[in-house]
């Protein structure tokens, strides 16, 4: 028998079936896994966000609701574990390294650009304790690679009653700090004090030594200079970074 050619018709309705399968193929996007050529462009206040399936972000980047702009990588329990720029207070774009417990270890100065902020570092110093000289006479000296902006000066000086006495810190042959005195009326004078260091001076890298000079200015007893510790750290005000 021969063929029956379709009717007209239904040719044309095939064919507007098939125009519709076409037209919605067309609006069918693959999965967008990968990007092999230009960019991915993130602004005017986005974000991208990963988050670990208890829904903690595990990485962050993008503008942060106080303006700034940071990237930030978290640990699956909430914990930060590294951050860049979310130092909303001092604009200085921070870079941050923090504990499991939350605090931080490692991290450039907020507000003196080119040093070190944490971790403080130790000075180490090869002491003289006792003495009775009434010229000035280097007890403690020590070698410094400058990292920091600042020093913690701590240390103790005693001697009885009735005898004064003072200690100055050099660094490079320069006086850094006050001049501490033990008065006569004090048997024990105790420091804790912060020392900032003139940028101009200690650029970061400077190898100079760091000398802890004393004598006796008053009376016949013997003193004593008892330097607990000298640390390199952080500036906490924008005054500390000049």
């Amino acid at each position: 028998m021969a063929a029956i050619p379709q009717d007209l018709l239904d040719r044309i309705r095939e064919l507007e079936r098939k125009v519709r399968e076409l037209a919605g193929r067309s609006q069918i996007r693959p999965a967008l896994t990968e990007v092999l050529h230009g960019d991915v462009v993130i602004g005017e206040g986005g974000r991208l966000i990963a988050q670990a399936p208890n829904g903690n972000r595990v990485f962050i980047s993008g503008q942060t609701p106080e303006g700034d702009w940071a990237v930030g990588m978290g640990r699956e329990n909430g914990t930060p574990a590294l951050t860049v720029g979310d130092d909303v207070n001092t604009g200085g774009q921070m870079i941050r390294t923090f504990s499991r417990s939350g605090q931080v270890i490692v991290m450039d100065d907020a507000f003196a650009d080119g040093h070190l902020g944490r971790p403080w570092v130790p000075i180490p110093c090869a002491p003289l304790i006792n003495f009775t000289n009434d010229e000035e006479f280097a007890l403690y000296s020590g070698q410094m690679l400058t990292q920091h902006k600042v020093l913690r000066v701590n240390m103790q000086l005693s001697g009885p009653s009735g005898t004064s006495a003072q200690v100055l810190m050099r660094i490079g042959g320069t006086q850094y700090g006050p001049t501490w005195t033990l008065s006569s009326s004090a048997t024990i004078r105790d420091v804790n004090e912060r020392v900032v260091l003139p940028a101009a001076d200690f650029p970061y890298g400077r190898d100079v030594s760091v000398v802890m000079w004393a004598r006796r200015t008053g009376g016949t007893g013997v003193c004593t200079l008892r330097v607990r510790g000298l640390w390199g750290v952080n500036t906490i005000t924008a005054d500390e970074a000049n």
